[in-house]
């Protein structure tokens, strides 16, 4: 998956033809089941409240000018929190640059995340580097990371939360250890169960923190087969409604297309953050295989239904489930981890 700040002229024309054809109702229900937080770790929310007590506000005041100045740095930022989260834990790991001459990248260099967008790591920076000019040494790059997730959900029109801090930073970055640890666009729901659930996470986790999904876009690429030759069967995935595929059809040929082309994951509010991905879902509207699976699997139809019919229960257990993933594999102490005045580069 891949994000864009500022689509170009075609895939804007794209978007509003995509739109076009694309007329959804999105009903109502309400949650039956809510993700439950772990408290495995000592987070907690005032961790820095006596030696950086204005640390929220200070990240604050860089995510809401990035989100002005470049709004696709939301979803992407939330991508890469889930990203370093599901690969060695919530250490910022994901941010280490690989080092000229090591035989093993780091995990940003990983093919997982090549396309990641620069806005993502240009947010963390930029708010690393504020921190550390009023708070030095004190604040980890993995909280930052946490917090700005959290604001830019927030800053897109989702829930606002309290987010437990704590994290340490992690000496160890190896891209050979993400494409395991990531799903894919074509995950089944059997794999991405089994994948969540290594990290501690349910079946509910993965449904609501598929929602995320609501804003951001992804390139051709991994979608493409599902419009063409879907499981080698040489025709469309059954799943896609005829319109969107029509409309994807349009932008993604089978071969020879423009590689920079995206399409949103939401395509009725592409850049709200809001429950309209699992409306998608019912609609056989969701861009990869992997989100419309959640509506055909009988393990995951149920949760979707109830999203779609509820925005504030979806806010509720969204901001719940992030809690929750942002416990992952935590370091904690100078043993496990370590607090880089860099986030692109390790301290050893």
């Amino acid at each position: 998956m891949s994000y864009f700040s500022s689509p170009p002229p075609p895939i804007l024309t794209f978007f509003i033809f995509l739109l076009s054809l694309l007329s959804l109702s999105l009903s109502n229900a309400a949650l039956t089941t809510t993700p439950k937080v772990s408290a495995r770790y000592q987070l907690s929310v005032d961790y820095y409240a006596k030696k950086c007590p204005q640390l929220d506000q200070l990240v604050a005041s860089v995510t809401s000018q990035q989100f002005q100045e470049a709004p696709i740095s939301g979803p992407a930022t939330i991508r890469l929190f889930f990203h370093d989260c599901f690969v060695e834990g919530c250490d910022a790991s994901i941010l280490i640059s690989s080092k000229p001459g090591n035989k093993e990248l780091a995990e940003r260099d990983a093919e997982e995340n090549k396309d990641m967008a620069p806005d993502a790591y240009d947010s963390i920076n930029k708010a690393k580097s504020l921190v550390e000019s009023k708070c030095p040494g004190v604040v980890s790059c993995a909280d930052i990371l946490a917090i700005a997730a959290r604001d830019f959900v927030h800053l897109a029109g989702g829930p606002y939360y309290q987010v437990k801090k704590g994290r340490w930073d992690g000496k160890l970055s190896m891209a050979s250890r993400v494409q395991s640890n990531l799903p894919r666009s074509n995950s089944t729901v059997d794999e991405l169960i089994k994948l969540f659930k290594s990290k501690g996470l349910t079946i509910e986790d993965l449904v609501i923190l598929s929602g995320a999904h609501t804003i951001g876009f992804a390139h051709c690429k991994h979608f493409v087969s599902r419009l063409y030759d879907y499981k080698g069967t040489k025709q469309p995935d059954p799943s896609v409604d005829p319109r969107l595929l029509k409309a994807l059809k349009m932008s993604c040929p089978n071969y020879g297309g423009n590689t920079d082309i995206v399409a949103p994951f939401d395509v009725t509010t592409p850049f709200s953050f809001d429950n309209a991905y699992y409306g998608n879902l019912e609609a056989k509207m969701g861009l990869l295989a992997s989100d419309q699976a959640l509506f055909v699997d009988p393990r995951t139809n149920g949760l979707v239904q109830t999203m779609a019919k509820d925005k504030q229960k979806f806010f509720q257990a969204f901001a719940l489930a992030m809690e929750k993933m942002g416990s992952i594999g935590v370091k904690r102490g100078r043993r496990h981890g370590e607090k880089r005045k860099d986030c692109s580069v390790h301290m050893g």
